[in-house]
């Protein structure tokens, strides 16, 4: 058996021992091997890191109360200090990786954190570890003064990312006039970048958007489609077999779940012969949806003033594909357990932060 760390990553993915310049962390999403992708948007470049976890393990239970006590503990700072980015589980150790920003402004330190089985923390050394890295070419400028939901157009350069089938499909904005872009990046590095424009119906602005980026996504059917959702707040189908080079794709708005609202994550699960997605948002509770609904639901093409008037119901918000309120509170982030399970991500009425794992039996 081959362990994390050997020559077998440097052979058959590119990656060089060396010390990556990373100059911010966001998105995270786990590659062939339990490579780990983690996407810089204040320079503009996507790194694989060889992370060091072994073979053996598998994705287990981690629950954890006040976790992000204990991580400002662990990192010496206060809590307040502390921007948790993302979540993700390697595939085969069961560890939970986090990518942290530790301070602000120009003293703002960007960090990788290791959680085990056991809820144990470390840090990931980003010097003399084996990687790779790829340059977003078509980043916009960090001058450029475009805005995005009141961010600037650079700092959402890169919004989520999944590995599907040799590729890392990666969410974000690019520089160009229609600035909302799906890339397809080949893994290892060497291949050529695939992009798309895409556009989409935004239901409660009455009118088709090609600007704001997708906010998170997941691949579902098999890999065969991807749902993303948006802010403000569209749910939306996109068929991977659409994405041709240099296409602009259109997708279908298959649900609307109205303004004052902003998606934070999507997972998603297979129980008893069927898939099911869940979207974490900042203001409803958790959403569970079945593929099944998704796939008879027919694109909402019709303007909702309603939907802009106010902040959607807690209780019943939006229109479009049916979904089951879940009764998990505070959802901020959400990660697979191999299919066993989700570890999610919680925050209290308090602020806490908590993570707590629940079976798919449970959902």
């Amino acid at each position: 058996m081959v362990e994390y760390g050997t020559a077998i990553h440097v052979e058959d993915f590119g990656l060089e021992v060396g010390t990556p310049t990373v100059r911010s962390v966001g998105p995270l999403t786990f590659g062939p091997e339990g490579i780990l992708f983690v996407a810089d948007n204040v320079g503009a470049v996507i790194f694989a890191i060889d992370v060091g976890d072994s073979n053996n393990g598998r994705p287990q239970s981690v629950d954890m109360t006040n976790f992000d006590t204990s991580l400002a503990s662990y990192l010496g700072c206060s809590r307040d200090d502390l921007a948790i980015r993302d979540m993700a589980v390697h595939p085969r150790s069961g560890n939970v990786y986090f990518s942290v920003i530790r301070g602000s402004g120009d003293a703002a330190l960007p960090v990788i954190i290791r959680v085990s089985g056991g809820g144990a923390i470390s840090d990931v050394p980003l010097e003399n570890v084996a990687f790779s890295q790829t340059v977003i070419t078509d980043a916009a400028d960090k001058d450029d003064p475009r805005l995005v939901t009141r961010e600037k157009l650079r700092t959402v350069t890169v919004t989520d990312m999944s590995y599907v089938d040799g590729l890392l499909l990666v969410a974000g904005t690019s520089n160009e006039e229609f600035s909302s872009t799906l890339r397809r990046i080949p893994f290892p590095f060497n291949g050529d970048v695939d992009s798309n424009s895409l556009e989409i119906f935004h239901v409660s602005h009455g009118k088709y958007e090609s600007e704001a980026p997708i906010r998170a996504f997941v691949p579902y059917q098999g890999n065969a489609s991807i749902l993303a959702s948006y802010t403000c707040t569209p749910v939306v189908q996109f068929s991977i077999a659409e994405f041709e080079p240099g296409k602009k794709v259109m997708g279908k708005t298959v649900a609307e779940l109205g303004a004052h609202n902003r998606p934070l994550d999507l997972v998603s699960y297979e129980h008893g012969g069927w898939e099911y997605l869940l979207v974490c948002n900042d203001r409803h509770p958790l959403f569970k949806i079945a593929c099944k609904d998704i796939d008879v639901q027919g694109p909402l093409t019709v303007p909702d003033d309603s939907l802009d008037e106010s902040p959607a119901d807690p209780v019943t918000p939006g229109v479009g594909v049916p979904r089951q309120l879940l009764p998990h509170a505070g959802v901020k982030r959400m990660a697979s357990l191999n299919g066993s399970g989700v570890l999610m991500m919680q925050q209290d009425e308090d602020g806490n932060i908590h993570l707590h794992s629940y079976s798919v039996e449970s959902l």
